[in-house]
């Protein structure tokens, strides 16, 4: 199967039916996208389809093909991160982390269709969003940074 993901083609040997996740943990190396409960419920598997947030544990891989996928790998580099990578770190929005790939792949979805969103349309695009150490204030101070970033102001 023929995967084009962060931008690079690979040709992977999968099942069409094998979850998204896995083709891109086990058969790309991509650690980033996590697995959290496995039924669209926590968000921790986010990735974008075409530019779109979708479930990589429930959305089978053959779906994918011919279409365009960006995990968390795909925003920035450690040379040159992304502004939501990089207000995420200035506002310390994660504890143990575990969340936030997914996060900020829904939250490059919400900045991708509306570079200036306010308050309520963050936390609704982040409402899926599980986060269980209590770290979502911090988190959509970061995405209001990175819009205002983004935006070339000054952080809100």
């Amino acid at each position: 199967m023929r995967l084009t993901v962060n931008g690079t083609d690979h040709e992977v040997t999968a099942h069409p039916a094998d979850p998204l996740i896995y083709v891109l943990r086990n058969a790309l190396g991509l650690k980033g996208t996590r697995y959290g409960c496995g039924q669209e419920q926590c968000g921790a598997c986010m990735v974008l389809v075409d530019g779109e947030p979708a479930y990589a544990c429930t959305r089978e891989a053959g779906t994918v093909a011919g279409r365009a996928v960006t995990t968390v790998e795909g925003l920035g580099t450690l040379e040159s991160l992304h502004p939501l990578q990089q207000a995420f770190l200035d506002e310390q929005a994660g504890q143990c982390g575990y969340c936030l790939s997914g996060i900020l792949i829904e939250a490059k979805a919400l900045l991708d269709r509306n570079p200036a969103p306010d308050r309520a349309e963050i936390v609704a695009a982040l409402d899926p969003h599980i986060c269980r150490c209590g770290s979502h204030g911090r988190i959509v101070r970061a995405v209001e940074r990175a819009a205002a970033a983004l935006a070339g102001g000054p952080a809100r």
